[in-house]
């Protein structure tokens, strides 16, 4: 471990980052890559599309749709047979790798491990804490979140993490769909990046301050930033709930006709998508007017899930009918 460490410095060194522009680096790269595999069709094919939607039959489960709306879901992938009848070339022997669809559920199990975690680690000062600190820079220090700030954040983060691990419980469904091992692999990465997101530039206030009984009173009236931030996050939590039961509650797949539903393909991921919207104003540390780690963070989030949107609206036409989807939005009415 020393030594894994060590390179872990010496690349910070070379690239001349601190532990926050690494942070923030990992989310756009994700990012970037996420929408250059989405160009060409060989690629796009075989690494981003899966499970349902990849033909026009009724999925075997509305669970596929309800749990698809995490930062890492996209579209289904098609039959890799029909795709290279000749024989299976390198993509597709990559293609081939896959893990069941029920283990979106460990995305969601990262997150409120990641959250009880951290709790510890932050009311501790513990080892893993310290070891991050001691590699974020004077600056990034100086212009730190506030404990109260990190505290409403953790505490927001992880209702989100135990709301969406609940609901897998609850809404799942036997499916046979799967997903491609590096979609497993980049939800767990992202669900514990988001983890350390939602309190390092918070790490000057928590170094310098200790965290008492008096910082979870919250006596004090709410900022104007608290006051905006904190309803729309609870209200964008409370919309996507009522998306994933509503398609939960369809016993055979068809158009959905919820009023969420009637202007927009996937409301449930635009809800996602104002869940760390609320999270990256709110985060913003003193003078500044949004958190940058969460910002790069919202901006995976919103390549990812609008991939998604973009995919699923396809499939939709090609199911129920041009007419019946081409005038929806795909995430967030009149917006995208």
């Amino acid at each position: 471990m020393p030594d894994v460490l060590s390179y872990v410095d010496k690349a910070l060194e070379a690239a001349h980052m601190d532990a926050v522009d690494a942070l923030r680096a990992f989310f756009l790269v994700a990012a970037a890559t996420t929408i250059s595999i989405s160009l060409p069709s060989s690629l796009r094919d075989r690494f981003l599309l899966y499970g349902p939607r990849a033909t026009t039959t009724p999925p075997d489960s509305q669970a596929d749709v309800a749990n698809s709306s995490r930062p890492d879901a996209q579209s289904p992938k098609k039959s890799l047979a029909q795709d290279s009848p000749s024989g299976i070339g390198f993509l597709d022997y990559l293609a081939t790798w896959q893990v069941p669809h029920s283990y979106f559920t460990q995305f969601y199990v990262a997150s409120v491990a990641s959250s009880v975690f951290w709790a510890i680690q932050l009311c501790c000062r513990g080892r893993v804490f310290q070891y991050i600190a001691s590699r974020i820079s004077e600056e990034h220090l100086h212009q730190s979140m506030t404990l109260t700030q990190v505290l409403i954040c953790w505490i927001l983060l992880a209702i989100q993490g135990s709301r969406r691990l609940w609901e897998c419980l609850i809404f799942a469904k036997p499916s046979t769909s799967k997903m491609g091992i590096a979609h497993w692999l980049l939800g767990l990465v992202h669900y514990i990046a988001v983890g350390i997101a939602i309190w390092i530039e918070g790490s000057g206030a928590i170094l310098t301050s200790s965290l008492t009984l008096a910082d979870f009173q919250f006596t004090n009236a709410p900022s104007l930033r608290t006051f905006a931030c904190v309803p729309l996050f609870l209200i964008a939590s409370g919309l996507q709930h009522d998306c994933h039961h509503f398609l939960f509650s369809l016993k055979k797949y068809t158009l959905p006709d919820h009023p969420l539903f009637r202007g927009v393909v996937c409301p449930h991921y635009g809800a996602e998508c104002v869940i760390y919207l609320s999270l990256t104003y709110l985060a913003a540390p003193p003078g500044q007017v949004v958190n940058k780690t969460m910002l790069s963070c919202l901006i995976f989030v919103v390549v990812n899930l609008g991939l998604t949107a973009q995919t699923t609206k396809i499939w939709y036409m090609q199911k129920f009918g041009r007419q019946a989807v081409q005038d929806r939005w795909l995430m967030i009415p009149y917006i995208f």
